[in-house]
């Protein structure tokens, strides 16, 4: 059959179309067209208490993934007051902080996984007479992507032994990510194993956190449930009220009982904290007993601690989910981060996002390693001052120009 050749008219609408295309540096950055297209009021925000004073006195930034919105978000209380700034990922789950090579590792959880590591940007390329400008904001841009499948619906990341580890919740196991690519099972526990070898080909336990030691010994790991079934998560009619558990890295078997969906296990100063999510709770472990410190509105997740303030996210029950919550009030629960007294629990100051749904992680960093990320909530100059960075920024890393 003859094709009919296009004219000159089609083949330059053709050609102007193309050239406009990805030229977008949120869209290129995150590898996701849609990403430059933010809606303003997931950013708008109710603050209550000393929830900036807070972050102040702590000279911290605070990174929060709000997984339902594609949304990474930095919190921090600047010399001209607050400052949030955000970058747009496919539904960000995991989030983990290596210091000792100035990383932020970000765990992307669409079909296919990908793990994004982000590092502070800290100067500008050729920006003076042909020399680097340094950047004092030092913003956080993404380095390098990696792939993996979506079969392992990664949630938590954390750093074992100083290697990056990760729960592999469609596996019921927790994964070592390898640097040069790829991934290597290390550890499940003892209840997935059957005579015909262990259920690694679906998720039956929702093994979603790491709290992690030394090594996978003297970690702990948390999951819904330590009985295989037919009734799997995600199922309306799967059990969870009280059948939640803590895990030991060394025996494999559950140490702790009792809970109802735990998210968030965490080791702070050789203790074992966890949320409770399905109540709303945050606490700790004393001997083989989960004891409560507080109480939040909202399913519990996201845990992360500076010197004696522990922040706790909270998150909206979603309706198709609300059996999962029988502690919790659907309606009044919200989308935020709370700053408490590690001892009392006395909530300092909090952070909510009317329009939010759902916190998965957060993790904090000393200002002067990063005020957060490229784009601006409210700065109209926004736009350009991201194309600027990402045309020219350089690294600290091995790969990139030093300051």
């Amino acid at each position: 059959m003859a094709v009919r050749r296009p004219g000159d008219r089609t083949l330059g609408t053709l050609r102007a179309r193309h050239d406009a295309d990805w030229r977008d540096p949120a869209a290129i950055a995150s590898q996701w067209r849609e990403a430059g297209d933010t809606d303003p009021r997931l950013l708008r925000a109710v603050v209550r208490g000393a929830w900036w004073e807070t972050l102040a006195a702590l000279d911290l930034t605070l990174l929060v993934t709000r997984e339902y919105e594609h949304l990474l978000l930095a919190l921090r209380a600047g010399q001209r007051g607050p400052a949030v700034t955000y970058m747009r990922l496919p539904h960000p789950s995991g989030l983990v902080v290596d210091p000792a090579r100035g990383v932020v590792h970000v765990a992307s959880t669409r079909n296919p996984n990908q793990l994004y590591d982000f590092q502070p940007a800290t100067a500008l390329a050729g920006a003076v007479n042909g020399r680097p400008r340094a950047l004092a904001d030092r913003p956080l841009v993404p380095v390098r992507a990696r792939f993996l499948p979506g079969g392992l619906y990664l949630h938590d990341l954390a750093l074992i032994g100083g290697v990056l580890h990760g729960n592999a919740v469609g596996q019921n196991a927790v994964v070592r990510l390898e640097e040069t690519g790829g991934y290597r099972r290390v550890w499940w526990p003892r209840c997935i194993e059957t005579p015909k070898g262990p259920v690694f080909a679906r998720n039956h336990l929702q093994l979603n956190s790491i709290a992690a030691g030394r090594n996978l010994a003297t970690s702990y790991f948390s999951a819904s449930t330590d009985a295989l079934s037919a009734r799997r998560p995600g199922h309306r009619n799967f059990p969870v009220d009280g059948r939640g558990v803590i895990f030991s890295g060394r025996t494999r078997a559950p140490v702790v009982r009792g809970l109802t969906r735990p998210h968030s296990a965490r080791l702070r100063r050789g203790r074992l904290w966890v949320d409770n999510s399905g109540y709303g709770e945050v606490g700790l472990v004393d001997g083989e007993r989960f004891v409560p410190v507080a109480r939040l509105p909202g399913w519990t997740r996201g845990l992360a601690f500076r010197d004696g303030v522990a922040f706790v996210g909270t998150s909206r029950v979603l309706p198709r989910f609300s059996q999962y919550a029988p502690g919790l009030d659907r309606k009044r629960s919200v989308c935020g981060v709370h700053a408490l007294d590690a001892a009392t629990g006395r909530t300092l100051g909090s952070i909510v996002w009317p329009y939010g749904n759902q916190i998965f992680a957060l993790e904090g960093l000393p200002t002067s390693v990063t005020t957060g990320f490229p784009f601006h909530a409210g700065m109209r100059e926004a736009s350009a001052r991201a194309r600027a960075l990402f045309y020219g920024f350089l690294t600290n890393s091995r790969g990139g120009g030093a300051a």
